[in-house]
Formats: structure tokens, sequence, C-alpha cells
């Protein structure tokens, strides 16, 4: 495949760990130019330290994405350091998943939940316009959910920021045509990232799940365990049960690794064997 990502110059929110860390290094060996933000200031530090070390090009900036003025720094950082802005990739994000019963423990979770999800994805996208409009070019890609697609018990809030990413994003489609390519991915449920520590009540797991949750619930343990078998824990196999990350992070490189004409508008990223339903 033809790599355009050489000399790209490209924003990762949440980059010191999860698909952040994965996109940032496979992006930075195809010769994009990373400016790394996160409010882990010790996780970006390894990491650019990593990307220098191995001869790649890239920034860092702390930044919270809830913060306005702190996206415009990062924005500035780019700019600053490289010229340009290419591609924003808004990844940061929390999953806080509670139902409505559970308020009271949830309310803090969810609070954070709406600024990093949503005003930190419309924080991102403001950081960048005006510089990419003035380029004539650019894109942004949003982390999105599957969980965007129909809302299920548990999710309420969390799945509500996720539907305003893709309202966010297709707004921006619209109005930059021609000037913005905008992506949503919409990744399936992934074990191996961060975003389970932030899940309030486990139960409510069960809304995505279904009439699956109990079969789940035994995959999973016997995962954890590793007795889980080749069929269900390995990717050439039709029945793999969980994502891996590496295999959303490698989707949303491809969906960045494309010429300046070519917009992949929506990417869903499944498991073959996962039980979730929607």
């Amino acid at each position: 495949m033809t790599n355009y990502l050489q000399d790209k110059v490209i924003i990762i929110t949440g980059a010191a760990a999860g698909f952040g860390k994965l996109v940032s290094q496979r992006a930075a060996a195809l010769g994009a130019r990373i400016v790394a933000a996160d409010i882990d200031q010790a996780g970006l530090d390894a990491l650019v330290t990593e990307l220098t070390d191995a001869g790649h090009s890239a920034r860092s900036m702390q930044a919270d994405v809830s913060n306005r003025e702190q996206m415009v720094q990062v924005a500035q950082t780019a700019i600053n350091e490289f010229g340009r802005i290419d591609i924003l990739l808004n990844n940061a994000g929390i999953m806080p998943l509670a139902f409505y019963a559970d308020h009271a423990a949830a309310a803090a979770a969810w609070d954070k939940c709406i600024d990093i999800n949503f005003r930190g994805v419309l924080n991102g996208i403001t950081a960048v316009h005006d510089q990419m409009l003035e380029q004539g070019q650019g894109h942004v890609i949003n982390m999105s959910s599957i969980y965007g697609n129909a809302p299920v018990a548990g999710a309420g809030v969390y799945g509500a920021t996720k539907v305003a990413v893709n309202f966010l994003s297709e707004a921006l489609r619209v109005e930059s045509q021609g000037k913005i390519k905008v992506t949503i991915m919409k990744p399936t449920g992934v074990p191996g990232t961060a975003l389970g520590a932030g899940i309030i009540n486990p139960a409510a797991l069960a809304g995505i799940l279904g009439a699956n949750y109990e079969g789940y619930l035994q995959k999973y343990m016997a995962m954890l365990g590793g007795e889980l078998g080749e069929e269900s824990t390995s990717a050439e196999h039709i029945s793999y049960f969980a994502l891996d990350p590496e295999f959303v992070a490698d989707q949303i490189l491809y969906v960045m690794n494309q010429p300046w004409g070519v917009s992949i508008g929506e990417l869903t990223v499944r498991s073959a064997g996962e039980s979730y339903v929607i």
C-alpha cells in the first residue's frame, strides 16, 4: 500500500496509552510527525522518548481535552514545531457504565464523561479547524463506539456522548466538504484497553450483551484465567471472542493512510465471534 503518512503532522489525544499510543507508534514508523497530548505526563514522556530514540519526529504536551485553551495550545504546538496540522485523532475518552439507579455513585464520573467524550471532541475540532481551512485540507478522526448505535440499559450517559460524537462529526463533514475529511471510528468492546477500569457498575454491561450476558461472562473469566481455547482467542479463527487493541489501531492507521481525495466516513471494527448485540 502507498504510504501517504510520510511527513504528515498528526495530533493524537489520549496518546499515552491504549489506541492513542499504538497509533502514535505505528504512524511515526511510517514517517508521520506526532504531537502527542494526554493528561499523563509520565506516559507522554515515555512515548516521545521511545519515538525519538527510534529516529522519529514527535513532540508532546500535557493537556486536558476538556479545557479549550489547553487544546488550542496543543494545536499551536503542532503549528510552531511542524508548520501545519494534517490529521487530528480525537481519541481520549472514558466509559463510566452505570444504570440510572446508580446516579449517586456515578454522577461525578458522568460529568467527567460528558466533559471528555463530548466537550473534548468539540474542543479538538475547534482547535484545529481554522488551521485546516487555511491549509485547504485536513482530516479529523473521532473515536465513537458501537454504543452510539442504539440506546441500551446501563449506558445512558456514555452512549449519549458517543451519539453526540457522531452528530458533531457529520455536521463537520457537511460544513467542510472539500476541505476537511471526517471519519467516525466505532470500535466494539476491546477488553485490552483501560476503558473498562472506568465502569461504575459491572452489571451495566448487560445492556450491550442482552441475552448473551451470562455466556460472555463465562468466556471472559475463562479468558482471564488462560482457559479459553485457541478458537476463541486467536484472530485466525472465526469465533475470535475479544478484539485485541492492535487491530483497532491498525484500522485507524488505514483510515489515516489514504490519499487526500479519499475519505472513509465511518468504520466499525469487531471481532467475528463477539457477543455484543448493537
